[in-house]
């Protein structure tokens, strides 16, 4: 019973969580019509060190609080989680003024370390200025939702999530639309507005939380005064955050991972891109918002099926069933590998044609958001692997593996960006990229291997069915380009007819095959019965 409640509340969040990240997406479309590169790059600017600032503040919440509350709800210890809620409520408000603090007044270095072009210096610093005032009161909103979470209670998390982020993105269009359009003020100030959405999203996400606290307040105290064990040793607070920290610093890895990835690369960008200051501030926002955004797309989908398969990891490792382990490892590989081959190969191959319909203006910008868009899409495989990777080494209790995954493919990141950026010019840093998460990748897949004697021959076969999909499905689309004259677009109208008939024909081609074959029926089949049980 506790088990299917874990999968199902799992399933829960895995659903909002998928609703949220893709409004996070698909916002960056028309923001960008209206705001245009300028608005693109104040914006990604600013909430890049924001986000980094944000995962430190919260310390890794909620995910570490529920798991510390539900640990001790398991042993019938209701007042640790309780006195944990209590003393976090100051401790993350302390983290969260100090976390506001140290983003607002580090502004200019921030800047000043980006070699920022003078002509936007002040406005970075404004944007970044603005988004820090959200860190004030994330903390304490993700501290109510881990301890919801603790007790298996997913609906007020799930809510906050969605409330949260429709209200961010609605303020972000709706505040661009009147700074631009009806005031017709400037660019930096729809920026502005788009950062402060943030703090905006926040307090919709803390309301929500708050007023589920009200609802359900007095059925947990009950639970609490219950449950509250007679002469029991009584944790102390340093034990108690000392525990909490220990499971909170994966957690906050995997957060931090893609964020210190694009904060690498606005920090090198213009040091190291040879070309002028306009190109180098369209690379940027092309890498770290604008087709990073669209690569995010197959990533988000892929981890938020595959992950639903974590929880069945957890129970089974519990019990020591290696066989249901590896069984559900595999199905979590193959529905990464399953979805996101296709889809990143096929994002690369219409590069060109969706950075022409979603955002470019000119020939030039469409000459750079495409290319960089057909080298970053394959990327997508390597973000999901990596996150769908490092959440079974939590699931295997093998979280430090990830701390040291992270660390070595950041460290091979740094190392490689500028070589690689000399190298190969705009898409030097994708190549970086892709190197950095290949060496994080090999080591979790390693630490698998060593904790649970994984046979990674097991997706072999189907690995092997899906390249060769991909490639006739990659074909297909070739011939969809011949027939209507190339892969460069000429204007919107054929750009939106290409693509609509190049994804009809391309998911026909992919599905058909993988249904012949069976490996359709073998990959689904195999996701059903491990969800079943």
């Amino acid at each position: 019973m506790a088990a299917s409640k874990m999968i199902r509340g799992t399933m829960i969040l895995t659903v909002a969580a998928f609703v949220s990240r893709f409004l996070g997406i698909l916002f960056v479309i028309p923001y960008y019509w209206l705001t245009g590169e300028q608005g693109s790059f104040l914006y990604q600017y600013a909430y890049t060190p924001y986000a980094l600032m944000l995962s430190v503040s919260t310390l890794g919440l909620p995910l570490a609080v529920s798991k510390f509350v539900s640990k001790y709800n398991a042993m019938g210890d209701y007042e640790s989680g309780r006195r944990l809620l209590k003393s976090g409520f100051l401790l993350m408000l302390v983290t969260g003024v100090v976390g506001f603090l140290l983003l607002f007044l580090s502004a200019p270095k921030i800047a000043t370390l980006s070699d920022i072009p003078k002509g936007e210096f002040n406005n970075v610093v404004l944007v970044v200025r603005v988004v820090s005032i959200a860190i004030i009161i994330v903390p304490v909103m993700s501290l109510m939702r881990g301890y919801f979470q603790g007790f298996q209670s997913m609906g007020p998390t799930a809510v906050s999530q969605v409330a949260e982020q429709v209200a961010r993105v609605g303020f972000i269009l709706i505040g661009a639309f009147i700074a631009v359009k009806v005031a017709h003020g400037t660019v930096v100030t729809a920026a502005a507005l788009a950062t402060f959405a943030a703090f905006v999203g926040a307090v919709a996400g803390l309301y929500v939380m708050l007023h589920y606290w009200v609802l359900r307040r007095f059925r947990l105290r009950k639970t609490t005064s219950e449950n509250r064990p007679m002469g029991r040793y009584k944790m102390s607070l340093i034990a108690m955050y000392k525990e909490l920290v220990t499971y909170s610093v994966p957690f906050i890895a995997v957060g931090i991972a893609m964020n210190l990835y694009q904060l690498i690369d606005q920090f090198m960008a213009f040091h190291y891109l040879n070309y002028g200051n306009t190109v180098k501030e369209a690379v940027i926002t092309d890498l770290t918002m604008n087709d990073q955004k669209l690569v995010l797309i197959p990533v988000t989908l892929a981890t938020s099926l595959a992950m639903s398969a974590v929880p069945a990891i957890i129970v089974s490792y519990s019990k020591g069933d290696n066989q249901a382990v590896n069984e559900k490892i595999t199905q979590a590989f193959e529905l990464v590998l399953f979805l996101t081959i296709p889809a990143a190969v096929g994002l690369s191959v219409l590069g060109y044609m969706l950075h022409g319909l979603l955002y470019t203006v000119s020939p030039e910008l469409l000459k750079i958001g495409g290319r960089i868009l057909t080298w970053y899409a394959p990327t997508a495989l390597l973000f999901a692997l990596f996150q769908v990777g490092a959440s079974i080494l939590q699931g295997i209790n093998r979280q430090l593996m990830t701390l040291i995954a992270l660390g070595a493919g950041v460290l091979v990141k740094i190392l490689l960006n500028p070589v690689s950026m000399k190298l190969f010019g705009m898409v030097g840093p994708i190549i970086a990229t892709n190197i950095g998460y290949l060496v994080s990748i090999l080591i979790i897949v390693f630490s698998i291997r060593k904790a649970t004697d994984y046979h990674f021959s097991l997706i072999a076969r189907q690995l092997i069915h899906i390249s060769v999909y991909t490639g006739i499905m990659a074909l297909a689309i070739k011939l969809i380009f011949l027939l209507f004259g190339g892969g460069f677009p000429n204007s919107r109208g054929k750009a939106f007819v290409i693509i609509l008939l190049s994804v009809l024909a391309g998911a026909a081609v992919y599905l058909l095959l993988a249904r012949w074959t069976g490996l359709l029926r073998k990959v689904m089949g195999r996701s059903r019965s491990a969800r079943a049980r």
